[in-house]
């Protein structure tokens, strides 16, 4: 087989492919923790897991996965809801930090970008400049808003299920926990079976031009553009 049929991303486009991941999972784990700190629980921070550092977050094989089917994972954040005084509430606002962070880096990508061509900064670079800041650009904000979606499909363990886990009221978390240990099982035939794929997984991920369109539209406005 092609290594370059084989991987999800041309391995020239790598390095931007890492940093990006880097950013994106460190942060989403990093709001995880944080918040989590905040609300009272300890857990998070005393095994380090409140930091930026994508040493302590990184997952190898889950980054690995991700340059070869498109989709990962980062080593999850220890959470004990005993500590909250509201935890089901808390426990929601927690399992939101870390999808709502990767747009916040979506939004804050597509500024940067927008204001460096405002500035005139990128007419300025050298061709070979121009082609990396605009790569990493694309992967800053294409993976991101990634793992935004990606993590709001409602199957364990993914933030998206343990929000509706604490939406639902307490005979429905007990018939859902019954069936936790098919949450990756069924993830991996809605991804790899081409007709599950395109009436769950596809259209989720189409709200990803939505939510492009709708940030350039607010930033281009800020700029005049």
């Amino acid at each position: 087989m092609d290594s370059a049929n084989f991987f999800r991303f041309p391995i020239e486009e790598w390095p931007f492919v890492l940093l990006s991941l880097a950013i994106g999972l460190s942060v989403h784990e990093f709001a995880h923790a944080y918040t989590a700190w905040k609300f009272g629980d300890p857990t998070a921070k005393d095994r380090g897991r409140v930091t930026l550092n994508p040493m302590a977050h990184l997952d190898i094989f889950g980054t690995i996965l991700i340059f070869i089917a498109g989709f990962g994972w980062a080593k999850p954040v220890p959470v004990n809801r005993s500590y909250f005084k509201k935890p089901r509430m808390m426990s929601i606002f927690v399992s939101l930090a870390g999808p709502v962070s990767n747009l916040l880096i979506v939004f804050i990508g597509l500024f940067l970008f927008y204001l460096l061509d405002y500035l005139g900064a990128i007419e300025n670079l050298s061709t070979g400049s121009i082609t990396a800041l605009v790569t990493f650009f694309k992967y800053l904000i294409s993976l991101n808003i990634t793992l935004f979606l990606f993590n709001l499909i409602p199957l364990p363990p993914l933030d998206g299920y343990r929000i509706i886990e604490d939406l639902a009221p307490q005979p429905i978390r007990a018939k859902m926990s019954q069936y936790e240990h098919w949450g990756a099982f069924i993830f991996l035939l809605l991804v790899f079976i081409p007709p599950l794929s395109r009436v769950t997984i596809v259209p989720l991920f189409s709200l990803s031009d939505h939510i492009l369109l709708l940030f350039g539209n607010i930033i281009g406005s800020i700029f005049g553009m």
